[in-house]
């Protein structure tokens, strides 16, 4: 391998590194917030324990107790879950 290379490879790696614990965070703030729009809504979930995202804001949420919402703005600018 070349110089340049293993330089792009290991600044590739530290952009990777430090931006891992900011995504996290998003990710963990984003939960909660689904967590609570499906509590709202009168759902069935407890918690979110993970996130798919489908577009801008349009996500599949993951719950504790097993269900999965489909979570989305709809044209009328309403929040809408769907289960999945």
């Amino acid at each position: 391998m070349s110089n340049r290379m293993i330089k792009q490879l290991v600044f590739g790696a530290m952009i990777c590194l430090c931006a891992e614990p900011v995504l996290a965070a998003d990710n963990v703030a984003l939960r909660k917030d689904l967590t609570s729009v499906i509590a709202l809504l009168g759902l069935s979930c407890g918690q979110v324990v993970s996130v798919i995202p489908q577009g801008k804001d349009d996500n599949i949420a993951v719950c504790k107790d097993g269900n999965r919402y489909r979570i989305y703005i709809n044209p009328e600018g309403r929040v809408v879950a769907k289960k999945q």
